[in-house]
């Protein structure tokens, strides 16, 4: 591995598991750097999100729905927002920083720009994106079988009124 700091971090995030080193790089040098100061907020829940996250040091924290006293530590190499990346989006939770963060900005525009100039980028990303969507899709059958064979069957129409017979002519 390169000796750029951030191929790590970067190789370590789902979406880029499996990029060659110049990719990762090419998404490395288009990432915004940024600190945080203890108490800033990384996202905030409910935000338009321009780009995705990724914490690659310090600490940092998730209030969680909302609620101030409910408090979950955010691990180093979480990616924040990732759909940001890619489409208009929204944060789905407010992250801030407990002592100096260290993290990318992964910017939507950056990431379309590198997408168009660079394929193994697109596929890469297209294929993980793809074999997700195939998992959730699973999933959902699977949850829909589950609640088709716990449904409470409802009574059939012809139990709750029963069908007269007309006379025939």
């Amino acid at each position: 591995m390169s000796a750029n700091p951030l191929l790590a971090p970067l190789s370590r995030v789902r979406i880029f598991q499996g990029l060659p080193e110049a990719q990762l790089l090419a998404i490395a040098r288009s990432a915004e750097r940024i600190v945080f100061r203890p108490g800033e907020f990384v996202t905030s829940e409910g935000a338009d999100a321009e780009a995705a996250v990724l914490i690659v040091g310090g600490p940092a924290e998730c209030i969680v729905e909302g609620n101030p006293s409910r408090i979950e530590p955010v691990q180093e190499g979480s990616l924040i927002g990732e759909m940001a990346m890619f489409i208009e989006h929204t944060y789905g939770a407010t992250v801030r920083a407990a002592g100096p963060v260290r993290a990318l900005r992964l910017n939507r525009k950056a990431m379309h720009l590198l997408m168009l100039e660079d394929a193994v980028i697109a596929d890469h990303c297209v294929r993980v994106i793809t074999s997700r969507l195939h998992q959730v899709a699973g999933e959902l059958r699977r949850i829909d079988a589950d609640l088709a064979d716990t449904a409470i069957p409802s009574p059939s129409l012809a139990d709750s009124h029963p069908v007269q017979q007309l006379p025939v002519h």
